[in-house]
């Protein structure tokens, strides 16, 4: 841990927690309020967490929650040790809230811990502290830090305060982190390096992919900054569809990169949790976080759970049906662009496909388009024996973009090997054969 994080968390947090206690027991403190205790200088220190106060302009409140939201991960001994010292003797004070974890067994603070800390027992001060944990606080809006739903039946405030992982690295390391792939976090990021020259579509397809990407760069002008908010719904929900290997996800992702956004590909088959209500949790958490970093969602083979509704069989089925519901309606509020890929539209739910702003088909090649897409395969480096014309190669064989990658890879590969620089017909054929083997068709 750094110096400065040292010191806020001794030199600040500590007699604040200190003074707190004091004046709830009506002992002699050093400070009439915790307000008074000078915040430590670091005029001049370039720590990511100073730096963020500083952009932030956060308020003393906000700094003491988000201060006691990274204890844990920083000091996890730091509130044991505070409670042990006001006392002299280790104790658990309910006041101050906090709970234990499953494998973590240092204290956690909870929203109570922030509101005995910020407000004591003045009731009035309380409901303004609880505000630090509404939805319409921008800790929750860029999902910094938020409150885990209490047990049922117990006061929300006694919910644990859940730190982002992304923000717990980025403000004490300076390094950002992404979301691990996982149960509670079902979804992947993709990236490309390849460019729009590098995704051969016909005229139509590419205007239609231009809108969408005219709508991530401008949407929230023609929302906000044009008023029209009032007519238009928040987001962009969109279809693509058309056979593997047609440049669904490559459309995806050259999407996200050239209007700079992060693209998710959701794993549907994690989405449907065998624990039932983990579901709408993990989805709440990924929706949720997409929406403040405005990323793009890609929802892969979308027919798996899109697709048109079947009768319910099981018990399985119908919580199934619920998640799918959650998920369904997460998908129509969601506020940035949402794209959902199939390899056949006639397999998804055409009343869910009425709510689209728009359907891409994405076609198989044509002989033109296939030429097109060897040429920009084939690396430099290899050269065309003259049995070889890309022209009758590209009208015979009825391949997609995918097809073809493949199938150069592997003529690369072999001309490697033999070390040799020009490839013949027969090796470019011999690995054509070999990739439609793959799909159950011969030569």
């Amino acid at each position: 841990m750094t110096r400065y994080l040292s010191t806020l968390l001794d030199d600040y947090l500590r007699p604040v927690i200190l003074t707190r206690l004091g004046i709830h027991f009506e002992q002699k403190t050093d400070f009439k309020s915790i307000e008074k205790i000078p915040f430590p200088d670091f005029s001049g220190f370039e720590e990511p967490l100073a730096l963020f106060f500083e952009h932030e302009k956060l308020s003393f409140d906000e700094i003491i929650c988000l201060l006691i939201a990274l204890v844990p991960h920083l000091k996890p001994d730091f509130f044991d040790n505070v409670i042990h010292a006001f006392f002299d003797q280790p104790t658990d004070f309910y006041l101050i809230g906090g709970v234990r974890g499953k494998q973590f067994r240092g204290f956690i603070p909870t929203a109570e811990t922030v509101l005995f800390v910020l407000a004591g027992d003045q009731l009035e001060k309380r409901l303004e502290v609880q505000q630090l944990f509404g939805e319409d606080h921008f800790f929750a809006r860029k999902r910094i830090l938020w409150l885990e739903d209490a047990p049922a039946g117990e006061p929300a405030m006694s919910g644990k305060i859940i730190m982002s992982p992304e923000y717990t690295d980025s403000l004490t390391t300076g390094k950002i982190s992404r979301p691990r792939f996982g149960i509670h976090f079902p979804a992947r990021l993709i990236e490309t390096e390849r460019e729009w020259k590098d995704l051969v579509l016909n005229e139509h397809t590419m205007q239609q992919l231009g809108d969408l990407q005219n709508w991530v760069l401008h949407g929230n002008t023609l929302l906000k900054d044009w008023n029209m908010k009032h007519m238009i719904k928040p987001g962009y929900r969109v279809l693509f569809y058309g056979s593997p290997g047609t440049g669904k996800t490559l459309a995806a992702t050259l999407l996200g990169k050239y209007t700079e956004r992060d693209v998710y590909k959701i794993d549907l088959s994690t989405v449907v949790s065998k624990f039932i209500g983990e579901t709408e949790k993990n989805l709440s958490n990924l929706f949720t976080t997409a929406e403040s970093h405005e990323w793009i969602l890609f929802f892969d083979e979308a027919d798996a759970l899109f697709g048109k509704r079947t009768g319910v069989r099981d018990a399985h089925d119908k919580y199934a049906n619920q998640e799918v519901s959650y998920l369904l309606q997460r998908v129509e509020t969601y506020p940035g662009l949402v794209i959902l890929a199939s390899n056949f539209r006639d397999n998804m739910d055409e009343a869910f496909i009425r709510r689209f702003q728009s359907v891409i088909y994405f076609p198989k090649p044509h002989s033109d388009e296939r030429l097109k897409i060897w040429q920009n395969t084939l690396p430099s480096q290899l050269t065309l024996d003259k049995s070889v014309t890309l022209k009758n190669i590209a009208a015979q064989y009825e391949l997609t973009g995918s097809n073809i990658i493949n199938i150069v890879q592997q003529v690369c590969l072999k001309a490697l090997a033999a070390e040799q620089t020009s490839i013949s017909h027969a090796l470019i054929t011999e690995s054509i054969r070999k990739e439609l083997a793959k799909e159950g068709k011969m030569l």
